[in-house]
């Protein structure tokens, strides 16, 4: 039986949700948001991109702009904007680190016991760490982003491991709010949604599991 009492609890929330969103007319508020961005046109995406860029370098919480780009973009447009402004802001905090703040970030990092452990795992193991550091939440992700650029890690398999390996994740919060965004307006479950969003959530607990596997092996060694 327990393995049946989370996903009914899942559908049981997600029902009072929707309820929920009807009484206090979530429906009206999300569509007013999508209309000030669609009055934007092509610049919406950019502009969003943008702030997040600029979030991430403040070292600010991630997470409420990916579930607001689901919200806002839905599914596809929603990953493209966050992946790519994600991407270009663990770029400069990468880059800010290395070159222009390093003695000042090192000052501040060296003193964190994970970031001593995640210099050790990098120069044991290389570049395949962020994948795994990406995937586990072992470390702050914004920290993540300067402590890599102290690393001796080259900056283009930096930038490609990180956008790969934050896909996963952005994918699932950006689908998941679009589902729970297209519920609220429409009235309905959009089970292709929901299902994507189960679909990653079990590709991601596999892959973790396998890169605990993998990190701790390093730690070991």
């Amino acid at each position: 039986m327990k393995r049946f009492v989370k996903p009914v609890l899942g559908i049981f929330l997600l029902t009072v949700f929707i309820v929920l969103s009807r009484v206090f007319e979530l429906e009206t508020k999300i569509n007013d948001m999508q209309e000030w961005v669609a009055g934007l046109g092509v610049l919406g995406p950019i502009v969003f991109a943008a702030i997040y860029v600029v979030a991430t370098v403040l070292i600010l919480p991630g997470s409420i702009l990916t579930i607001m780009a689901g919200v806002i973009f839905g599914s596809v447009v929603g990953v493209l904007t966050v992946i790519i402004g994600a991407t270009v802001g663990a770029s400069l905090c990468f880059l800010i680190s290395r070159y222009f703040a390093r003695d000042f970030v090192n000052s501040i990092l060296s003193k964190n016991e994970k970031f001593v452990k995640l210099d050790s795992l990098v120069e044991k193991n290389g570049a395949i760490i962020i994948a795994i550091t990406r995937l586990v939440p072992l470390f702050p992700f914004n920290l993540l982003n300067f402590g890599f650029g102290l690393t001796k890690v080259p900056f283009g398999v930096y930038v490609v491991w990180s956008a790969v390996c934050m896909l996963p994740g952005t994918i699932l919060y950006v689908v998941g709010s679009d589902a729970i965004t297209t519920a609220i307006r429409e009235g309905r479950v959009p089970w292709v949604l929901f299902g994507v969003v189960v679909s990653i959530m079990i590709i991601l607990a596999l892959i973790v599991k396998k890169a605990r596997g993998r990190l701790k092996e390093s730690d070991d060694g």
